[in-house]
């Protein structure tokens, strides 16, 4: 399987007044095609530092971040965002919609930015599996915590990504729901040979992953089906 994402040596640091915080400490991490892997932690963990590291939207203290082959840390900024446009897909908490589009201009928006999107089926397919097909001409203020992120969710997925990140991607959602979702980030995985990372402290979803890897100050460790772990940290 192919490495689709790898963090080499990558730490993060804050400065805090006269004080220094380390929200990720020294990680290396790769991930790869077909891959679904759940980072579990709780909050104030550096879930959100790593996951935004890894997706080029903050840069590491030190440490590289290579994206299908390609180093961040050696791309200009332009460059950079054409990178995270054609190859990641983020989920994000706060579910990053337009608020005055539609949902179906959401997507619309998407065309006009990078070409080679899901097809016309895909989509309408995409719009049953997240029930959201009645939901295309509602703006996000119209919708509920679950539909927003579904939408969001739908983002993410339309450009066709290599990579997905997702930031507690079925916080809003109810159980019912959250376990469909799982089940279609698998299969989006598994079918399409893409690499999808999942941020939650929801641990029902550990079983729909390949890996999982536990995030404790900063420390991010793997944790096998032995329920050993497996420090993975320098």
């Amino acid at each position: 399987m192919e490495v689709l994402l790898e963090l080499k040596n990558v730490n993060k640091f804050f400065q805090s007044g006269p004080s220094k915080i380390e929200a990720l400490k020294t990680t290396n991490f790769k991930a790869k095609s077909g891959e679904l892997i759940a980072i579990i932690g709780p909050s104030g963990s550096g879930k959100s530092t790593f996951l935004t590291i890894a997706g080029g939207l903050q840069t590491p203290s030190n440490g590289d971040v290579i994206v299908n082959g390609k180093n961040l840390s050696s791309l200009k900024e332009k460059k950079r965002a054409t990178l995270r446009l054609e190859e990641i897909g983020f989920v994000l908490q706060s579910s990053n919609l337009v608020p005055f589009l539609n949902v179906e201009q959401q997507m619309q928006l998407l065309d006009k930015v990078k070409k080679n999107n899901l097809s016309t089926e895909r989509l309408e397919q995409l719009y049953e599996s997240l029930g959201i097909h009645e939901l295309l001409k509602s703006f996000p203020a119209d919708l509920s915590g679950g539909q927003r992120q579904r939408v969001a969710i739908a983002k993410a997925m339309y450009t066709d990504p290599s990579i997905i990140l997702a930031d507690e991607p079925t916080a809003s959602l109810d159980s019912d729901r959250a376990f469909e979702v799982m089940e279609m980030l698998k299969k989006a995985t598994k079918d399409n040979g893409k690499t999808t990372i999942v941020v939650t402290h929801d641990t029902r979803l550990i079983d729909y992953c390949d890996k999982v890897y536990n995030i404790t100050d900063g420390r991010l460790s793997l944790v096998n089906t032995t329920k050993h772990t497996e420090v993975v940290n320098h």
